[in-house]
């Protein structure tokens, strides 16, 4: 069946990095457009970032642009986020989405936490 696993969240410093790793299985990763969301306590999931299939498309959220990149690896079918010079306000579940397009139904991963705070 189709898995997402996110790994890479935890406690940091504000100004620090993480990488954040989405790996997935039971499906043709290279033909799935791939996102990442994250969701702070009481407000609603926003779009992070997304990245085409073949990685030739990215997009991000204004409040990450310049500062969190993604990236895949279609040969080890696993999406990344990079995440540089993070905020307090970027406190949150962060999860991996994958759709298809022409296709309705998309997968996602069960999140992972990532906390700034000194």
């Amino acid at each position: 069946q189709v898995q997402l696993v996110e790994s890479g969240g935890g406690l940091v410093q504000p100004g620090g990095s993480l990488r954040l790793s989405c790996a997935g299985s039971g499906f043709t990763f290279n033909t799935y457009a791939m996102s990442w969301y994250r969701q702070a306590p009481g407000k609603e999931r926003e779009l992070v970032a997304g990245i085409s299939s073949y990685g030739g498309v990215t997009n991000y959220a204004d409040s990450v642009q310049g500062r969190f990149t993604i990236s895949r690896d279609n040969a080890k079918n696993t999406v990344f986020l990079q995440m540089n010079r993070l905020k307090p306000e970027d406190t949150a579940v962060y999860s991996c989405m994958a759709r298809r397009s022409g296709e309705p139904r998309v997968y996602w991963g069960q999140g992972t936490q990532v906390t700034v705070s000194a």
